[in-house]
């Protein structure tokens, strides 16, 4: 009997945990990181006394609210450095992340922020931005590669496709493949045209543009 009484209140702070996270998961990506923390706590249905026992600070939780995000993010640069053609791995991290972060508003804000109390999300965003620089002197020496290319643009890229507004999840994630596409093409040491992805219906459509 008393083992059963001490499992229910680590059962429930399990419980309160997850909801907290997937709280925050949802208004993070839809909203960003200006979210209050107490917003958080209305959506997951506790206290906020609650979210700060588990969580102090927003920068602890948004770095486990990113952990998938971030684990994706580790997986495609890890691929596009194993690729043998360097452009090639460079386009599919471009592609990918780009996809990564169309999906979640709060995250590319993370990603691109000095976040200096995450230690852990600091430590895998270095990683995973050293990897791309790595991959892009490779792609520099191929040729293919513009040589002005510098990582401060992979970040330009990050906050514009940040900014992209359609008019659904599913034309977000087409906007941002076609954004992707035109970056290549701006990054490629030779200008070569490609078919670009299908055009994707945006919030702020101007009418007559792009028919």
């Amino acid at each position: 009997m008393t083992d059963h009484l001490s499992r229910i209140p680590r059962s429930d702070a399990a419980d309160n945990r997850e909801r907290i996270l997937e709280a925050a998961r949802v208004l993070f990506a839809t909203e960003g990181l200006n979210v209050p923390l107490r917003e958080v706590a209305r959506r997951a249905e506790v206290g906020p006394a609650t979210l700060y026992r588990h969580f102090p600070t927003k920068e602890i939780l948004a770095t486990e609210a990113f952990a998938e995000q971030m684990r994706t993010c580790h997986a495609v640069v890890d691929e596009g450095l194993a690729d043998p053609d360097p452009w090639r791995g460079f386009c599919s991290v471009i592609e990918k992340i780009c996809e990564v972060h169309s999906r979640d508003r709060g995250f590319t804000a993370a990603f691109v922020s000095a976040f200096p109390k995450a230690v852990d999300f600091t430590a895998d965003r270095d990683y995973a931005l050293k990897a791309i620089a790595e991959l892009a002197g490779r792609a520099k020496d191929a040729g293919k590669l513009r040589p002005d290319f510098v990582l401060d643009d992979l970040i330009l890229m990050l906050m514009a496709n940040n900014g992209i507004q359609a008019a659904s999840a599913a034309a977000q994630v087409a906007a941002s493949r076609r954004f992707a596409a035109l970056v290549i093409q701006a990054f490629r040491a030779v200008p070569e045209r490609s078919p670009l992805p299908p055009v994707a219906r945006l919030a702020l459509a101007l009418p007559g543009v792009g028919r």
